[in-house]
């Protein structure tokens, strides 16, 4: 029998208040419910300090405590700047846990450069977005148009290789 995979929130922006952004929060929860349904044994919270403190990862390991989570169950890589980072950064937490398989919990405009990175990174990795609704429209549609051209500098750049 093989483990369940980890799940790897995968950065967004901190509000200058420190709360969650409400892309982070969508993440967190979606982390959280796949936890609750024992499709994953551990949340990794991925990203540091971005525009405003604290960490990305630390928000996310806050908000998943308040869901009710163990300790034990939630990692932080808090050093991550961007989507490749969040990923490579995070392989040290995936050596020690003793897994190679994660689910990526992002947007769904994210997915396809996380997954990029996640596999070339030599990591098992499926998604798991986060649902639409809820979420503001407008800001869907601008960061799911700069996903393209961010996708495939990923993609030219051979991102997730590990050098």
């Amino acid at each position: 029998m093989s483990l369940r995979p980890v799940a790897l929130v995968l950065g967004a922006a901190v509000r200058e208040d420190g709360r969650a952004s409400p892309a982070l929060a969508r993440r967190v929860a979606r982390a959280v419910q796949l936890w609750q349904a024992g499709e994953v044994r551990a949340i990794i919270g991925c990203g540091g300090v971005g525009r405003f403190p604290p960490a990305e990862a630390a928000v996310i390991a806050g908000l998943c405590r308040q869901a009710g989570l163990p300790a034990e169950a939630v990692l932080e890589e808090a050093r991550s700047v961007d989507t490749e980072q969040n990923i490579l950064l995070a392989l040290p937490l995936l050596e020690a846990l003793e897994t190679r398989e994660v689910v990526l919990v992002t947007d769904l405009y994210h997915l396809p450069r996380a997954l990029l990175v996640a596999r070339r990174a030599g990591l098992s990795a499926r998604g798991a977005a986060t649902p639409v609704r809820g979420a503001r429209p407008l800001p869907q549609l601008r960061a799911a148009l700069r996903e393209m051209p961010a996708f495939l500098c990923y993609l030219l750049r051979g991102a997730g290789r590990r050098r």
